[in-house]
């Protein structure tokens, strides 16, 4: 084993070893020495209180303003910019990587780019699809007729299969895709600084004002090449729809991403984003051979531009399905899957690091801090809930007799309610918030309904549990063993997305 695969399995092996190394001291000290472990227990418990009370006060700000942003009219905004900032000179290169995605999931989301209220005449849509799906020539034919003629240019790639250094990801499709538009705005003669790129799931329905905010945010931004643009995604298309459990948990991802907006130091792209033509290709676009493409392209930003490179949030949404299948187990096997993936990101761990190791233009402190982050959201991920819902209560279990009549154990559950309650306060303020999100009840849909959207709220510990700590666990431990993920399409409703 040479020194460089040496270094990165040592990089692999290091969150996981963290995660379970966390969890296993602290049931061998509930067992050997109860007292120590109630003692770290109540500290982590008023961590933990003081971190949902912070994460909720950000959740709150971001929620207020996205309600002032969401119905801004950003095409007025832009043509009050100063002449040297005119955004019809932009052109919007969007493309949609697709797998297997039929006409049902397919057509909202080109309905949606088309009744945005933005130039159309200046989008580049590239529906990017897999050559080895038999159908997407069918499914390419059908879409050309009915879009084709209603941006700028409209382009379907097939990605081939089997090629060189390429996993079968999302970011290989996406990579061919780009390359191919390339080609399109090169015969153009069209700047690569006069085009900006999005990268959406197929599911992703844009707003309409998504466009011109986007365009505001890149001629207002000082370096706008030198930053990624991020919307902030909301699962609602089908969510009157999906059952309590899958709209739960989607609700509540879509809550992350708002309170991450607000912590600018640790932002990353997730999921469908958007950056500059120019930077993309400069970088050699998103990773071949990677899960998290969405989020290793912001680092390989980050890693060429010497640190100077950062997230801008834009507070519109973006709206893509919820993940669910026939039965309740379904889809919870569906969730389990699509956020094992999302901690798959843990990845990006050894390849920042080595990439911290090769740049000597980074300044060593931020290098360390910029690690240090990475590393504490995945270990924290994977071992809080389980701390909260597991190890929290293995003291009194283990302790005996001796230990029940300690001041210890007596406060052990005055904290363990303290917890109880202050979840409470802040569910209902998530209860809140949600309604507000959440799109019109649609014609059919029983009035009843919003009576569940409310009680479904007392699953939270289940599910955090569940899909809490678990996938994250999973993935790390794959990660530790280089037991490696292919990357999984998740199923929604009964389709592939």
């Amino acid at each position: 084993m040479n020194r460089t695969v040496f270094l990165k399995r040592i990089l692999e092996i290091i969150p996981g070893g963290l995660s379970w190394g966390i969890i296993i001291t602290l049931v061998l000290l509930s067992i050997l020495h109860p007292v120590a472990s109630a003692i770290v227990i109540i500290t982590f418990d008023f961590y933990w209180i003081i971190r949902t009370v912070y994460l909720t006060t950000l959740l709150i700000l971001a929620h207020h303003r996205l309600a002032e942003e969401k119905n801004r009219d950003w095409i007025r905004s832009c043509l009050e910019l100063p002449a040297d900032k005119d955004f019809k000179r932009m052109y919007q290169l969007i493309i949609f990587p697709v797998y297997s995605e039929g006409l049902e999931v397919l057509r909202p989301s080109l309905t949606s780019l088309s009744a945005s209220n933005y130039l159309k005449e200046n989008f580049i849509v590239v529906m990017a699809f897999e050559e080895r799906n038999p159908a997407s020539r069918k499914i390419a034919a059908i879409l050309e007729k009915e879009f084709g003629s209603r941006f700028g240019a409209y382009l379907s790639t097939f990605h081939p299969d089997g090629l060189l250094q390429e996993s079968r990801t999302k970011g290989a499709n996406a990579t061919w895709a780009a390359k191919a538009a390339k080609g399109y705005i090169d015969s153009k003669n069209i700047a690569y600084d006069h085009v900006i790129v999005s990268c959406f799931d197929a599911d992703t329905c844009v707003d309409r004002e998504y466009f011109g905010c986007l365009s505001y945010h890149f001629l207002t931004s000082d370096k706008p090449h030198q930053a990624s643009y991020q919307p902030m995604p909301v699962y609602n298309n089908n969510i009157w729809q999906a059952p309590s459990f899958a709209r739960l948990i989607e609700i509540s991802s879509s809550f992350c991403q708002l309170i991450e907006s607000m912590r600018l130091e640790k932002f990353v792209t997730f999921s469908s984003h958007s950056m500059s033509f120019k930077t993309l290709v400069e970088i050699d676009y998103w990773p071949t051979n990677m899960i998290s493409d969405d989020s290793v392209i912001y680092w390989k930003g980050y890693l060429h531009y010497n640190g100077d490179y950062r997230v801008i949030p834009l507070y519109i949404t973006v709206s893509m399905d919820v993940a669910y299948s026939s039965n309740i187990l379904k889809t919870m096997v569906v969730q389990y899957k699509q956020k094992r993936r999302w901690a798959w990101g843990v990845e990006n761990f050894p390849f920042v690091v080595e990439g911290f190791i090769k740049n000597k233009n980074i300044p060593v402190f931020k290098k360390i801090r910029r690690s240090f982050h990475l590393l504490e959201s995945h270990v924290t991920w994977a071992v809080w809930a389980v701390i909260l819902a597991v190890i929290g209560y293995l003291p009194v279990f283990f302790g005996g007799a001796f230990f029940n009549q300690t001041a210890i154990a007596y406060n052990l559950p005055k904290i363990a309610g303290l917890l109880f309650k202050s979840t409470i306060l802040t569910s209902l303020i998530w209860i809140f918030l949600s309604w507000t999100i959440l799109p019109k009840r649609p014609k059919g849909v029983s009035w009843l309904k919003n009576i569940v959207l409310v009680l479904e709220w007392f699953f939270v510990p289940f599910i955090i549990l569940i899909i809490g700590s678990f996938p994250a666990i999973d993935a790390q431990t794959r990660l530790m063993f280089a037991r490696y993920m292919e990357f999984n399409p998740t199923l929604k409703g009964n389709r592939v997305v």
